[in-house]
């Protein structure tokens, strides 16, 4: 399997349209295969700690994934604890899922200044 960030060195040509479509889907894949796993993550939590069911868990860790913050209050010193974590988590993953997904699009952007400065100085 590939390097999830393997590009082509400034020296070769930009990537082709496919090549480039290719990599935005796969790291978008895996972003999303992330999401899913840290998702269930906290659906565990809320199920083990503060015993919700698995709408309302679900409910509460896709709030606090998006930055949003927990629907139902917590009652417990655990389910308090783990929130804070998972919440502080969650900030951060989102700076790497973005640096993930738009990884691709910096590259080539900056990829092709480079073309364009050898073409100058040709």
């Amino acid at each position: 399997m590939k390097s999830l960030f393997h590009y082509e060195h400034r020296r070769e040509p930009v990537a082709p349209a496919a090549r480039f479509s290719s990599r935005l889907a796969r790291n978008a894949s895996w972003a999303l295969g992330i999401i899913v796993v840290v998702l269930a993550i906290g659906m565990a939590g809320y199920m083990g700690f503060e015993g919700m069911g698995a709408v309302d868990a679900f409910a509460n860790a896709a709030m606090i994934l998006s930055g949003m913050g927990p629907l139902t209050p917590l009652t417990t010193d655990g389910g308090k604890v783990f929130a804070g974590l998972y919440a502080i988590a969650c900030g951060l993953l989102i700076f790497g899922i973005a640096g993930l997904v738009l990884a691709p699009v910096f590259h080539r952007l900056l990829h092709r200044f480079h073309v364009d400065e050898r073409a100058d100085k040709d």
